[in-house]
């Protein structure tokens, strides 16, 4: 097996310093009460919550880190005792978990508390429970909170699901006019949907650097860079760190950099990050010659169909064609073409215990792709922070038998 050695981006520097701005500038806000705070969900509706004068605070992120730091194993317990289920997202357990035990991470990153919120804003596009976890703090804080519901199980995303979605985010305005005390400018909206379209092209080109062979890039680097594109879409300041990255990227392409030394098989994931192992699991594809070379997860904040020209609707198409809302015939196809294009060997779907409607294993899917399209893959169990569901030595059996047999088959 080849030495496991890790390859340095040098751009993560600049990352950690316009994150750490965007954190200072939420806990200046939250102490002296000088700009107004929404909390909202990583695909909502952030662009319009930004062009009313809200800063944004995204709780997922916040889950994301209790599971990479781990401190989610201590919290999640405390969730559990007040009536969570063990069955329910492990970032709703975590976060809420770490708030009755008075703790976060923010602390040891940023000398910073948990921003206190003037509204809560969600997009139920990814599962009911992000509107579950906010009405908790709602509850907890007296907060108002407003949101969109998304339909579930959708293959075409067509005018009358528009339509539907547009509505409702045409409908918070008002309401988040009142909370902010600013009036909306559609010039303003539409200038931030906008510079959201740039990040998305900019982070669709990241991504895409990987299709090379070998690919400069992993899931792994992929799920920290992502960080811009979740936390700072909407910003000036993400789009030009997406400028700085990709030029380091096409350096690396044009000298054929490998992100996996000796790289010779390239696989799919599929569903939620493992936050918790993604050292370890990264260091395990190294030494197996394999790299993840792409994934549902990263494409997440992709929004193609943003347009600044139409941004209400434009909006509600982008983040109503978002996978997980997606029927099973369209997620197949979506699969298959991301394999082709990124010339994957096989897929590795995630079974995540808490979070099914990002496991897309669980309907046939798999039997599906080696059926219909050729494509093998393996199933491996665990979840986005509750470790407790994750059987490290049996998954590592597995990837490594996966990974033989596609050898194999070569």
């Amino acid at each position: 097996m080849a030495e496991a050695k890790f390859k340095k981006i040098k751009s993560k520097a600049k990352m950690k310093e316009i994150l750490a701005d965007n954190f200072k500038q939420l806990d200046e806000a939250s102490r002296t009460g000088s700009k107004p705070i929404a909390w909202c969900t990583s695909v909502g509706p952030a662009e319009l919550l930004l062009s009313m004068g809200f800063l944004v605070y995204y709780p997922e992120n916040h889950g994301a880190l209790l599971g990479a730091t781990r401190e989610c194993l201590e919290y999640i317990p405390k969730a559990h005792a007040i009536g969570y289920s063990p069955d329910i997202c492990s970032y709703l357990t975590s976060d809420v978990g770490a708030y009755l035990a008075g703790k976060t991470p923010l602390r040891a990153a940023y000398n910073m508390d948990v921003p206190k919120p003037s509204v809560l804003v969600f997009n139920t596009n990814q599962c009911r429970d992000v509107e579950e976890w906010y009405l908790y703090y709602a509850r907890e804080w007296g907060v108002p909170i407003v949101g969109v519901h998304t339909p579930r199980g959708v293959t075409d995303v067509d005018e009358p699901v528009i339509d539907y979605i547009t509505r409702q985010l045409e409908n918070l305005v008002e309401p988040l006019e009142k909370i902010s005390g600013t009036k909306f400018s559609y010039e303003k909206f539409s200038e931030v949907v906008g510079l959201s379209r740039r990040c998305t092209d900019l982070w669709w080109n990241v991504l895409s650097s990987a299709a090379n062979v070998p690919s400069p890039i992993t899931f792994f680097d992929g799920t920290v860079h992502m960080a811009p594109a979740v936390v700072l879409r909407g910003n000036a300041i993400a789009n030009d760190y997406y400028e700085t990255l990709l030029e380091e990227l096409h350096d690396l392409i044009e000298h054929k950099v490998a992100a996996v030394d000796g790289e010779n098989i390239r696989l799919y994931w599929e569903g939620m990050p493992i936050w918790g192992k993604l050292r370890d699991l990264s260091t395990f594809f190294l030494s197996q010659q394999t790299n993840v070379v792409a994934s549902t997860y990263c494409n997440s904040w992709v929004f193609k169909a943003f347009d600044a020209a139409d941004p209400f609707r434009s909006m509600a198409h982008a983040y109503t064609e978002l996978l997980v809302c997606r029927s099973e015939e369209y997620k197949e196809a979506y699969i298959e073409d991301v394999c082709k294009e990124f010339k994957c060997d096989g897929v590795i779907f995630h079974d995540a215990r808490t979070c099914p409607n990002n496991s897309n294993n669980r309907y046939g899917m798999p039997e599906r792709m080696i059926k219909n399209h050729g494509i093998p893959s393996v199933v491996i169990n665990g979840d986005l922070n509750d470790l407790r569901c994750y059987a490290e030595e049996q998954s590592r059996l597995s990837l490594e038998a996966f990974i033989e047999q596609i050898r194999q088959g070569k």
